[in-house]
C-alpha cells in the first residue's frame, strides 16, 4: 500500500483496537440525545458503538484524500456539526460557543441526513456509512417509542396482542429486530399491566384488616372478662376509634320519675300559695380542664374533645331540660362571657357568676328564668384565706336569694324567697381536712342569707360537685347535721378511696378561730350562736356550779371539740340507688372513676306548722332519673358524641308554699 506516511498514521489510528479514539464528528454522534415529549423524561437509551468498517474494506483515508501527497492541504477541514434544532416545545437547543447556530433546513431529511456533518459526503464512506446511518436511525426511533407514556404503551400493546398479528417495537420494526422488551420488575409473570398488582394489594388490605378485626375482638373478650359480665350477644361493643371517627352513639335512656314519698297534694293551714320550680345541677366540663387532663378521656375519639363539638350539645341539653334554676360547675370564663351567657340571656335567662382565685380559667354559675324569679342578692363566696395553711385553694362557690315572681298576686308572704347555692369542692381525695373547712364556710353564709329575723328560715337549695360519694362522712355531714371525726383519716372524708393508708388523722379543731366561724357551721357574731368553748354566761357572771358539774361540762366539751354540726336538715333528691337491684347511681364517668359526687340538697318541709320557726321548706316532686356504670359503658362512655361532658346533668322539680 503506497500512501503517505501522514495518511498512513491516520489510517492505522483509525483501525487500531482500544484504546479507540474516534473522529470528532463521529464522537459529537455517540453523545446525541433524540427529543422527547414534555413533562415525560423516561430513561435515555444506551449509547450505540458505531460499526467501523473491516479491514478488507477500502480505507477511508484514500476514498476520502486520494493518492496525493502527503500536504495537508488535500485534507479536508473537519467542522464538528452542531447539535440538531429540537423540535419539542420548551427545549430550546443548546449551542457551543464559536459555532454557527444550525439551520433548520439541515435536520428535515433522513436521519444521514441529519447525522451527517458539512463537509463530508456520506458516499464517500460507502455502505459502512449507511448501515451506521440507519442503526442510528432504528435507535432513535426506539428511544421515541420508549418515551411514550406508560398508559399509552400498555394501551396500544394489547391492541397489538389482540390482533394476533406480532407485537410491534417501533417503526416497522418487529420484536425480533433486537429491540425486545425486558418484562416489568414488579411481575412474576412478566406481564405488564398493572393490574395484577393492584389485586394483591387489595387482598394484603383484606388480610390485615381481618387481622386487626380479630385482635379487636379478643381485646373485647379480654375487657369483658375483667368487666365479670359477657356484652349481649356474646360480643362487647367495639370502643371508639382515636381517629374521630365513631359508630352511632345512641343517648341514655333517662326517664322522669315521681318522687317516691309523695301521695297527692297537701296543702299546708294558713292558705300559703304553691310556687313549683325545677332546679338543674351540671358540671359541663371545663375545656382547659378537659386538655391538661386528657390522659382521662383516652377512651374518646380526640374529634368529640373539641369545643366546637361540645358547646352545641351542652346548649341543646340545657333548651331540652327548660330548667327554671341553672347551677353549672366548671364554666370557663372566656366562654361564658362570648357563647354561654349570650346563648341563655336570649332564652330569657339571667346569668350570676364567680370565677375561681388565682389564674384559675374557670368558675361556677347560678342563671335563672326573669319570667319567673327575681334576683334579691348575689354573693359570692371565696374560699381561699391569704396566710391560711388549711384555705388555700381556689374553688369557690356562689349564693343567691331570689323571689318568686307575682307572690303578692297569689297572697304569698312576701319576705318569702329561696336560697340557692352553687359550689365546687376540692378534688384531691387526700385532703378531706381542706373539703370540711370549705364545705364550713359556705354553710356558714347559706345560714346568714337565709335566716328569717323571726329565726325561722327560708328554704335551701345546694347544688354542686361536691367530689364526694353519698356513703362518705362528708356527704353524712350534710344530711345528718353532724360529724364526729375523731381518728377520721383526711383521706377517708370524701370516700373516693376505698382503703387508704398512711394519711394524718384530722385535727381539732379543723379550722382557725381566725376564721370567725363556729363549730356550728356559723358565723361567730350571729346572735344566738353557741360559742365553741361550750361554756355558758349569764349578764357577763359565770354561773354558780359545782366542781362536779364544772368538771362534767369541761369533759362534754372535749367530747365535742372533736366534732361539728350545721342546722340546716338537708335531703338529697335523689336515692343513689338504682331499683329494683340496688346498683350504684353514677353521675360522672371516665378512665379512673364512675361514681356519683353531683348533688341536689334541699331543705324538705317541716312537719310543724309553717308558722313555727323553720317551718318553711320545699317539696320534692320529681326527678330526672339516673343510670349505672353499664348503661354509660354501652355509649360508649363520657363524654361521647350525644353527652358532651364526663358528668351527667341533674334536674329535680320541687313546690314551695309561700
Amino acid at each position: 500500500m503506497n500512501l503517505p506516511k501522514t495518511s498512513m498514521h491516520l489510517y492505522k489510528r483509525t483501525l487500531v483496537s482500544p484504546p479507540f479514539s474516534p473522529p470528532m464528528f463521529l464522537r459529537q454522534l455517540s453523545s446525541f440525545r433524540p427529543p422527547f415529549p414534555p413533562r415525560v423524561r423516561p430513561p435515555f437509551p444506551p449509547r450505540v458503538r458505531p460499526p467501523f468498517p473491516p479491514r478488507g474494506s477500502p480505507p477511508l483515508c484514500r476514498a476520502a484524500f486520494g493518492s496525493s501527497g502527503p500536504s495537508c492541504s488535500h485534507v479536508p477541514r473537519f467542522i464538528p456539526a452542531p447539535r440538531p434544532r429540537w423540535p419539542t416545545r420548551g427545549f430550546p437547543p443548546p449551542t457551543t460557543p464559536g459555532l454557527p447556530r444550525p439551520h433548520p433546513a439541515d435536520h428535515r431529511g433522513s436521519s444521514a441526513g441529519m447525522l451527517a456533518p458539512r463537509g463530508v459526503n456520506p458516499g464517500d464512506f460507502g455502505g459502512s456509512f449507511r448501515s451506521f446511518s440507519s442503526a442510528v436511525g432504528m435507535t432513535m426511533e426506539h428511544g421515541h417509542r420508549d418515551r411514550e407514556p406508560p398508559h399509552k404503551r400498555r394501551r396500544s400493546a394489547e391492541e397489538k396482542n389482540q390482533g394476533g398479528g406480532p407485537r410491534v417495537g417501533g417503526a416497522g420494526q418487529s420484536e425480533d429486530d433486537g429491540f425486545r422488551r425486558e418484562p416489568r420488575p414488579n411481575s412474576k409473570d412478566g406481564s405488564r399491566g398493572r393490574g395484577t398488582s393492584r389485586k394483591k394489594q387489595k387482598k394484603e388490605d383484606a388480610k390485615k384488616k381481618t387481622k386487626a378485626q380479630k385482635k379487636q375482638r379478643q381485646r373485647d373478650k379480654t375487657h369483658s372478662r375483667r368487666e365479670g359480665k359477657r356484652p349481649p350477644g356474646g360480643r362487647k361493643e367495639s370502643q371508639p376509634s382515636s381517629s374521630g371517627q365513631q359508630e352511632d352513639v345512641k343517648s341514655l335512656q333517662r326517664h322522669w320519675e315521681d318522687s317516691p314519698g309523695r301521695t297527692g297534694d297537701t296543702r299546708p293551714p294558713g292558705g300559703a300559695a304553691a310556687f313549683d320550680f325545677s332546679v338543674m345541677s351540671y358540671n359541663i366540663l371545663s375545656q382547659r380542664l378537659l386538655q391538661d387532663n386528657v390522659y382521662l378521656y383516652q377512651h374518646c375519639p380526640p374529634g368529640l374533645l373539641t369545643w366546637d363539638q361540645r358547646l352545641p350539645n351542652l346548649l341543646d341539653e340545657m333548651r331540652q331540660h327548660d330548667a327554671d334554676i341553672l347551677c353549672l360547675q366548671e364554666v370557663q370564663e372566656d366562654h361564658y362571657e362570648n357563647q354561654i351567657k349570650p346563648a341563655l340571656q336570649a332564652l330569657g335567662y339571667q346569668c350570676e357568676y364567680k370565677k375561681r382565685t388565682g389564674n384559675k380559667p374557670d368558675g361556677c354559675a347560678v342563671i335563672f328564668k326573669t319570667s319567673r324569679l327575681s334576683l334579691l342578692s348575689s354573693n359570692p363566696v371565696e374560699f381561699f384565706r391569704p396566710g391560711d395553711a388549711l384555705l388555700d385553694r381556689d374553688n369557690v362557690g356562689l349564693v343567691l336569694l331570689l323571689r318568686p315572681n307575682g307572690a303578692e298576686r297569689r297572697g304569698a308572704d312576701p319576705s318569702a324567697c329561696l336560697c340557692v347555692a352553687n359550689t365546687h369542692l376540692l378534688y384531691n381525695p387526700n385532703r378531706g381536712d381542706i373539703k370540711l373547712a370549705q364545705l364550713a364556710i359556705l354553710l356558714a353564709e347559706i345560714g346568714r342569707l337565709s335566716r328569717l329575723p323571726d329565726g325561722s328560715a327560708n328554704p335551701v337549695v345546694l347544688c354542686g360537685d361536691l367530689n364526694s360519694t353519698p356513703r362518705s362522712p362528708l356527704y353524712g355531714f350534710l344530711t345528718t347535721g353532724r360529724l364526729d371525726y375523731r381518728g377520721l383519716q383526711s383521706s377517708m372524708v370524701s370516700g373516693q378511696k376505698d382503703s387508704p393508708k398512711g394519711r394524718p388523722v384530722l385535727k381539732s379543731p379543723l379550722w382557725s378561730h381566725s376564721l370567725g366561724i363556729n363549730r356550728q357551721c356559723r358565723y361567730e357574731d350571729v346572735p344566738g350562736a353557741e360559742s365553741s368553748s361550750g361554756s355558758t354566761t349569764a349578764g357577763g357572771v359565770i354561773c354558780d356550779l359545782s366542781v362536779e358539774d364544772l368538771a362534767t361540762k369541761a369533759a362534754a366539751a372535749g367530747r365535742h371539740s372533736a366534732s361539728i354540726e350545721h342546722g340546716l336538715k338537708l335531703r338529697s333528691s335523689y336515692q343513689h340507688r338504682l331499683a329494683p337491684d340496688g346498683r350504684p347511681e353514677i353521675t360522672t364517668f371516665h378512665s379512673r372513676t364512675a361514681s356519683t359526687v353531683d348533688y341536689i340538697l334541699y331543705t324538705p318541709e317541716s312537719n310543724d306548722p309553717p308558722s313555727l320557726a323553720g317551718g318553711r321548706g320545699l317539696e320534692l316532686l320529681g326527678r330526672l332519673s339516673l343510670v349505672g356504670k353499664s348503661e354509660v359503658v354501652k355509649v360508649k362512655g363520657l363524654p361521647n358524641r350525644c353527652h358532651s361532658s364526663d358528668h351527667l346533668p341533674l334536674l329535680a322539680s320541687f313546690r314551695f308554699w309561700c
